[in-house]
């Protein structure tokens, strides 16, 4: 049995999606959005670091997060980087609200676990 090698991706540039997307704009969205997936899923493939996350790294997505929840009365506080788990508190109109579970899923551990190192983010109320 002979074993294939895994097919290597082309990813395309936003140039070429941009002309693409004026001849066949859902040929565009579906490509981009497979590109997204793709990289996606190499990035939560790739080996994890056991280097901690680096404190400005992680304060810097966490004020990106921060500008994210202020459109809806939110807002987020770093209260601490334990080993590889970032604490963080929700606060403003995230604070009791039913959606701030899903926001903190949604938004917070993908924007603030993307960052190397982090392991896991947790609330703390």
């Amino acid at each position: 049995m002979t074993e294939t090698a895994p097919r290597a991706i082309r990813f395309y540039t936003e140039e070429e999606l941009d002309a693409l997307e004026m001849s066949d704009p859902d040929a565009a969205y579906r490509i981009a959005r497979a590109q997204a997936m793709a990289q996606h899923s190499e990035r939560r493939s790739a080996p994890a670091s056991n280097e901690p996350p680096d404190p400005a790294a992680v304060r810097e997505a966490v004020d990106t997060v921060r500008r994210i929840l202020a459109r809806d009365g939110g807002d987020i506080d770093l209260v601490a980087i334990e080993d590889r788990v970032v604490r963080v508190r929700m606060k403003g109109a995230c604070a009791g609200c039913p959606n701030s579970v899903l926001d903190l899923r949604n938004v917070v551990e993908k924007v603030v676990g993307a960052v190397p190192g982090v392991q896991a983010v947790v609330n703390a109320y």
